[in-house]
């Protein structure tokens, strides 16, 4: 079996900044993943991410990849479910039935969006189908655009969006909504929020691009066809951290408890980005977050005063 310093679970922001800090560190890494990239290579244009000033998102997370690997990181391609602790270190095994050993583990396997399953969905991601509000509201200036949702994230976005788009419709399959009242009220009293309760998806439509919607009602299954240029779907996020249960605390939403430096319950387990409980899902901090794994898994390997870099 063959062995690692430290492997990386996830190939996103966070775990690609990870290797790159282990990397330099002469840590012997592996990153395993079933892409490289992560949420970000669904974004089509990336202007917050402090020093690109503008990028699409797989181009910045290609140029994540090329310094980690340069760092030294190996890469392999696949899906890990289960670690192991024996002895002193982790023994990872991977869906297709590989098995690596590791002295160290930093779990950065992200969150998965959940989808509508409409037509189109898959075909225009990231070409006007987004799953964050919060990354590319700014590319829907005087469009019209289409929330999906009934949750927090759905009313925020809408509120959002107002900033930006011309036009929103917020399409819910019934009329019970999950946000907060008072961010209900508030949206819908927003003159260019529509409210489309009892409905969804039935079709995405468009050509190279998103450009409109049919929007079935559940009761009386007439269609409405409507003209946007953005699908913001707003249903929540998949967190599938159960194979890690045995191992480290979660909270009631499946994200890995990590203090303040990413250390888990599991003394040599760390966690980092979207599948901890950092609140804020964006590259930048995902990114943040993995440098910070990343140090503690030195610091861990080689003792308490090896991450100490400010006296």
């Amino acid at each position: 079996m063959k062995e690692y310093d430290t492997i990386i679970i996830g190939g996103g922001a966070a775990g690609l900044t990870a290797a790159l800090y282990t990397g330099r560190k002469k840590l012997k890494t592996l990153i395993v993943s079933i892409d490289l990239g992560g949420q970000t290579l669904l974004t089509d244009n990336i202007e917050n991410y402090p020093g690109v000033d503008s990028s699409p998102g797989p181009e910045l997370m290609a140029k994540f990849q090329s310094q980690a690997t340069k760092f030294g990181a190996e890469v392999i391609m696949g899906e890990a479910n289960a670690i192991k602790k024996i002895g002193k270190t982790f023994e990872v095994n991977l869906s297709n039935g590989e098995k690596y050993s590791g002295k160290t583990i930093i779990v950065a396997s992200g969150k998965t969006a959940r989808k509508i399953g409409a037509p189109g969905e898959d075909k225009f991601m990231g070409r006007g189908v987004s799953t964050c509000a919060t990354c590319d509201a700014a590319f829907f200036k005087d469009k019209e655009v289409v929330v999906v949702g009934g949750g927090n994230s759905a009313f925020e976005a809408a509120e959002l969006l107002t900033k930006f788009a011309k036009k929103i419709y917020l399409v819910h399959r019934n009329d019970k909504f999950r946000a907060d009242e008072i961010t209900v009220e508030k949206v819908k009293k927003l003159k260019q929020v529509e409210v489309i309760p009892f409905s969804q998806l039935k079709e995405i439509k468009g050509d190279k691009f998103v450009d409109g919607v049919s929007i079935e009602n559940i009761e009386s299954k007439k269609i409405k066809e409507v003209k946007a240029n953005g699908i913001f779907i707003e249903i929540g996020y998949e967190l599938k951290t159960d194979w890690l249960k045995s191992l480290v605390k979660r909270n009631d939403k499946n994200e890995i408890v990590i203090d303040d430096r990413c250390n888990t319950s599991q003394k040599g387990i760390f966690a980092a980005g979207d599948v901890s409980t950092v609140p804020y899902k964006q590259t930048v901090i995902s990114a943040g977050e993995g440098a910070k794994a990343g140090l503690e898994a030195y610091k861990y390997i080689n003792g308490a005063e090896a991450a100490i870099d400010w006296k």
